[in-house]
């Protein structure tokens, strides 16, 4: 008896020794556990994905690819499989299970000594600790905080909650993150959609995604996915039945279809920037963010393929550069070819060899797969040597005039005919050759401010700077609309006249006199005003700027968000400062819109990762919007324009008017072939550094600009004529197409006389140069009161017409500042 109370007793000490021994386990690792209560709030990082206009896809952000399913659309199939491979008591323990436990340790026993990996008894709420609290580090103290997380886990949460964070959160491999990410990845298929094999092979893969790769581990593969059908079977989420057929069925993956995308990645990182300064880097690439970007895939195409089209012209123009690299050895030539680093920026042409340079008519080539082909003397003609100052060496006589043998080209499949005429044989190719030159341009929606398009440069993998937005140029005569509103604004008429004569000004300081010219360095006396931006007369803007004031036309110019702080120097009215093709675009989009404020924007809507709409572009309320369906006699909503009118829309209509003159008698006729009505102003800097021409219909809007990414001439002969309009021409002929030939809305408060353009005077009968002119009451042209002639008397100075040696004098330093001499131009050059 004595013994029996002493081994008691024994017993009693060992399990409170035991029992003390946990309790100071449990505190010991209770002290540095991590805050199991921020996976009330804990939301894994989605990708946010930005759609173009028409819903396909853009881009996408992410730090971990992954697609979040909420429990309630989690199909049950799934949540079975995991159960049944992972943790079939799941929705009965409390984050622990002792059966599971205890299960595990008999297999181990029994799988002692034979080679097989030990099993697991870990919860999915352990997992989810362990996933999302702890570390992978294998030890016996991560178990013990692993299962204290997990009880604690159980007490916060619902059991639903927990399996949602779990489904979602676990990475399968294949660079899947949750099992909507996997079931997209390796099956190419939606959650719902997948069989029992695919759901089961899913299942398999939590414990070691690489140990069960279905093609590099296809055996282990499959062994894995056929037992996890077993267990389902024994559980009781599938039939026996279904269970065979299931583990007959081979493991097949298949490849994810290539989503249709859109492809603009200077407008795809534009709206990243933005993103990034509405919500942050993290919420970008983990917050799930659905954006609805304005992009018009059509528009974007056009303009995408005109800006580059513009470019290799305008390269073509001033010669070649030579060839991309040489091959001294021809041994095995394909290979290294097929080896050699393609040209950034050469997208869809091919990298060719010269193999053959003394032919009298072609050069002939070879291409990275071993095929042959020939580049015709007609496709080279152009390929006269670049020289110093954009000017061209002599003409090509030959084929090794322009390469050599050995020599690697850019090359193009060609099509059409040879100089003599005859159609070029199969295996023909044509001369490429990456532009030196860049660019940029945008179009726009001159109602809503929308971006349909940007370009930002030749190719964003030669670089990823984006002339449409970031580049700061001078916009030339593209500016001069706005010094000649200024002025209709303070009473001009369209038919005002502006002496067009000789001018000067001094600005003091020892600086020499200025005196600009126009672009064909002759003078044309009284000229409507008209004219002076049909013809872009630079003399004209600089007296009529001197008239008005430069304050007034900075006050305007910062109204239109062209700059933000215009330097009232008499050079600014020539277009002297500096802005981008972005904020030019959205100017004339107000002008094109009738003097309404627009603000220009690349996203229409963004939504958070549970559908809520967090921005929209468009703020205007309209209850009627949301009608459940449209039906007879339900009348159309009317949604408030709530724009700031920031122009009287009369004179706004004048210039605009004006500007379609530019179209039909100025500087860009070539675009009356067109047959629709357009608007815009070319302008080309001094020395012919960018050209620009800014245009737009009544309801599309598209700027562009080309120069050098370090400021250089274009060459003499260039201007924005030569090369910015062929571009717009490109984009608009695309653009409108389907359209109809709409004309430019006439404000009310108007009225339209028949006047003489080049004169301003009325019409005569019969005059065939007539034109409808607007003219706000009062001030259209009369017959029996002479024009006033804008001749500067009144500040004394002022030459009358064929006198070259009167100037006016210095400008009333009340009224202009005095520029200096970096802010100088030259004498001419503006057009």
């Amino acid at each position: 008896m004595r013994l029996i109370l002493s081994l008691l007793m024994a017993l009693v000490m060992v399990a409170l020794a035991g029992a003390g021994g946990l309790v100071y386990m449990l505190d010991h690792y209770n002290q540095d556990l991590p805050d199991y209560t921020k996976l009330a709030n804990y939301q894994p990082p989605v990708t946010t994905r930005v759609h173009a206009g028409d819903g396909r896809l853009l881009a996408e952000f992410a730090s971990e690819r992954r697609v979040f399913v909420p429990i309630d659309a989690m199909p049950k199939r799934v949540i079975n499989a995991f159960m049944a491979a992972e943790d079939k008591n799941f929705y009965e323990h409390k984050g622990v299970d002792p059966i599971g436990i205890a299960r595990a340790i008999l297999v181990n026993i029994e799988n002692f000594g034979r080679d097989r990996r030990p099993v697991g008894a870990s919860t999915i709420t352990q997992q989810v600790a362990k996933n999302m609290l702890l570390t992978n580090e294998v030890s016996f103290a991560r178990k013990i905080k692993e299962a204290i997380l997990a009880v604690r886990i159980e007490r916060a949460f619902s059991k639903d909650r927990i399996m949602e964070l779990y489904l979602n959160e676990i990475f399968l491999g294949f660079r899947s993150y949750g099992v909507a990410a996997a079931s997209l990845n390796y099956f190419n298929k939606a959650l719902d959609e997948l069989d029992i094999e695919e759901v089961a092979y899913l299942a398999a893969l939590p414990k070691a995604p690489s140990n069960y790769h279905p093609e590099r581990q296809r055996d282990a593969a499959l062994a894995r996915r056929n037992w996890v059908i077993g267990r389902m079977a024994e559980d009781g989420h599938i039939t026996p039945e279904e269970a065979r057929a299931a583990q007959a069925k081979p493991l097949v993956v298949r490849k994810r279809d290539e989503q249709e995308m859109v492809t603009s990645e200077y407008f795809a990182e534009e709206i990243r920037r933005e993103l990034v300064k509405l919500y942050g880097e993290q919420a970008l690439y983990e917050g799930g963010l659905s954006v609805r970007s304005s992009l018009d895939p059509r528009i974007q195409a056009a303009a995408t393929k005109a800006l580059r089209d513009g470019l290799v012209a305008y390269d073509r123009r001033h010669g070649w550069r030579g060839p991309v690299g040489r091959m001294e050895n021809f041994d095995g030539w394909p290979k290294k070819l097929a080896a050699t680093t393609h040209p950034p920026g050469a997208d869809g042409w091919k990298l060719a060899v010269v193999l053959k340079d003394d032919l009298a008519d072609a050069l002939d080539i070879g291409l990275a797969d071993g095929a042959r082909g020939r580049i015709p003397l007609s496709e080279l003609r152009w390929a006269r040597a670049w020289k110093e100052g954009e000017s061209l060496g002599p003409a090509i006589r030959k084929p090794s005039d322009v390469a050599k043998l050995g020599d690697l080209l850019l090359v193009e499949p060609a099509t059409g005919k040879d100089e003599k005429g005859k159609e070029l044989p199969a295996g023909s190719y044509a001369l490429r050759q990456i532009p030196a030159v860049q660019g940029g341009m945008v179009a726009l929606d001159p109602h809503t401010g929308r971006v349909l398009a940007m370009v930002g440069g030749f190719s964003p993998h030669i670089s990823v700077f984006n002339r449409a937005t970031q580049a700061m140029r001078q916009p030339g005569s593209s500016f001069k609309p706005f010094v000649y509103l200024t002025a209709l604004n303070q009473g001009f008429t369209p038919s005002s006249l502006v002496m067009d004569a000789p001018f000067a000004y001094d600005p003091g300081g020892g600086q020499p006199v200025w005196r600009p010219e126009n672009f064909s360095h002759e003078f044309y006396g009284p000229t409507p005003l008209r004219v002076g931006i049909e013809k872009s007369r630079n003399v004209m803007t600089v007296r009529l700027a001197q008239q008005i004031g430069m304050d007034k036309v900075k006050a305007l110019v910062e109204k239109f968000g062209i700059m933000d702080n215009l330097q009232p120097y008499l050079p600014m009215a020539l277009g002297a400062g500096e802005t981008t093709v972005l904020r030019m675009a959205t100017a004339y989009a107000m002008l094109a819109n009738g003097g309404k404020k627009v603000v220009p924007t690349f996203i229409d809507r963004i939504q958070d990762r549970t559908g809520k709409t967090i921005f929209r572009h468009d703020d205007r309320a309209c209850d009627s919007c949301a009608a459940p369906e449209w039906r007879d006699g339900l009348a159309v909503p009317r949604v408030p324009d709530n724009r700031e009118q920031i122009n009287d829309p009369r004179t706004t209509y004048q210039i605009v008017s004006i500007l379609e003159g530019v179209v039909q008698r100025g500087t860009a006729t070539t675009l009356l072939s067109l047959g629709k009505p357009l608007a815009g102003k070319t302008g080309t800097t001094n020395d012919s550094n960018d050209a620009w021409f800014m245009g737009f219909s009544p309801d599309l809007v598209v700027g562009t600009y080309i120069g050098f990414d370090q400021p250089r001439s274009l060459g003499a002969r260039e201007t924005g004529g030569s090369a910015a309009v062929p571009i717009f021409k490109e984009v608009m002929a695309e653009a409108l197409k389907d359209k109809p030939a709409t004309p430019f809305r006439v404000p009310p408060g108007l009225r339209l006389v028949r006047v003489n353009p080049a004169t301003g005077e009325l019409a005569q009968p019969g005059d065939r140069r007539a034109i409808w002119e607007a003219f706000l009451p009062g001030t259209e042209p009369n017959p029996d009161r002479p024009q006033i002639v804008l001749d500067g008397s009144a500040n004394g100075g002022f030459g009358m017409p064929g006198d070259p040696n009167a100037y006016p004098a210095a400008g009333d330093p009340s009224t202009m500042a005095t520029p200096p001499a970096a802010a100088t131009l030259g004498t001419g050059g503006l057009y």
